[in-house]
């Protein structure tokens, strides 16, 4: 199989380029050569967002595409109506942001779809423009060529979001750790390299057609996420399993500054944690134990000095220590 990615060189683009080479394919990279690439990829430099940026794609000819652009539709478009004669099947990494806030728990493929969004578009909010994205996509090679794959909470190494790294680092550092419960709430999330495995059989397949791309409900817990932590890091750290309502009422904000937690019941943890992906499932897609997730990211945090790269263009995650004490000071439930 003969490969292009669209960047390749972060956290989802670079597992895609890493398990297509895995895989023996010929594999070619188009970005701004900002970041190292990865060995084994021919790399090609070019900026999809300046005038000219991607002539360096007019000679090749690819199998497949992948597409993991989370701006303005626009590019998106323009990559895939250039190569709509030169590659076979064009894979947009979306979201599951594109369903209509909030789906219900259970929500598929099917379900409504945010409002609003061109494939032509300048860039807006991350829903339409992945939903714009979408729509580029497919506009330039049809609903029978294009695959897209609505990821949702994705962990692993070379993770830029900055959830599972802060959960680490905190872990590491020890101490009691507040702890967002239940413990048993149940999690849906993809490691990157399960995401990148099924994409690149998704291309094999000629698969098309949209795809929620998580593990099912349930395949970690909150308390089975946070004890790997522990136990990867090996720093004395203590959870201390809190009550949701200890930390609503405290102003902490779920997601963010809690990375991967949302209340349980609520419309967030309905639209996070419980999609339906039966799809994926049965066209492939298998999860590997969040344990082995969590000791692959942190071996990568320590071989890059500990800290995670962060995209500047995402909020900062995590939570503020002063904080985090006087909420454990006021007890635990």
């Amino acid at each position: 199989m003969r490969l292009l990615v669209l960047g390749g060189t972060e956290f989802a683009g670079r597992a895609v380029v890493e398990a297509a080479l895995g895989r023996g394919w010929e594999v070619t990279v188009l970005n701004r050569g900002r970041h190292a690439p990865v060995p084994g990829a021919r790399t090609l430099v070019g900026d999809r967002t300046a005038p000219g940026g991607l002539d360096a794609l007019k000679d090749g000819e690819w199998d497949a595409v992948v597409d993991t652009w989370s701006a303005a539709p626009r590019a998106v478009h323009e990559a895939a109506r250039l190569l709509r004669g030169s590659a076979r099947r064009y894979v947009y990494v979306s979201s599951c942001s594109v369903y209509t806030w909030a789906p219900p728990a259970g929500y598929a493929e099917d379900a409504p779809l945010v409002e609003g969004a061109e494939p032509d578009a300048e860039q807006t909010d991350y829903a339409r423009d992945k939903r714009g994205g979408e729509l580029a996509a497919v506009d330039a090679f049809g609903e029978a060529d294009s695959v897209l794959v609505r990821a949702g909470l994705i962990l692993g190494p070379y993770e830029n979001v900055g959830r599972l790294p802060w959960w680490l680092a905190r872990t590491a550092r020890g101490g009691p750790v507040l702890a967002p419960g239940p413990r048993e709430l149940p999690l849906q999330y993809v490691d990157v390299r399960d995401l990148a495995e099924w994409i690149l059989g998704a291309a094999e397949q000629g698969l098309s057609g949209p795809f929620n791309l998580i593990s099912p409900q349930g395949h970690a817990t909150m308390g089975e996420l946070l004890e790997a932590c522990v136990r990867v890091t090996g720093g004395p750290a203590e959870l201390r399993w809190t009550a949701p309502e200890i930390v609503l009422d405290a102003g902490i904000e779920p997601w963010t500054q809690l990375p991967v937690w949302v209340p349980p019941g609520s419309d967030l943890h309905d639209a996070l944690h419980s999609a339906d992906v039966s799809r994926a499932v049965a066209t492939g897609l298998t999860c590997r134990p969040v344990g082995e997730t969590v000791a692959d990211t942190w071996r990568w945090l320590q071989e890059i000095g500990g800290e995670a790269p962060l995209r500047p263009d995402r909020p900062q995650k995590g939570l503020d220590p002063q904080v985090e004490a006087k909420v454990l000071a006021a007890g635990t439930a």
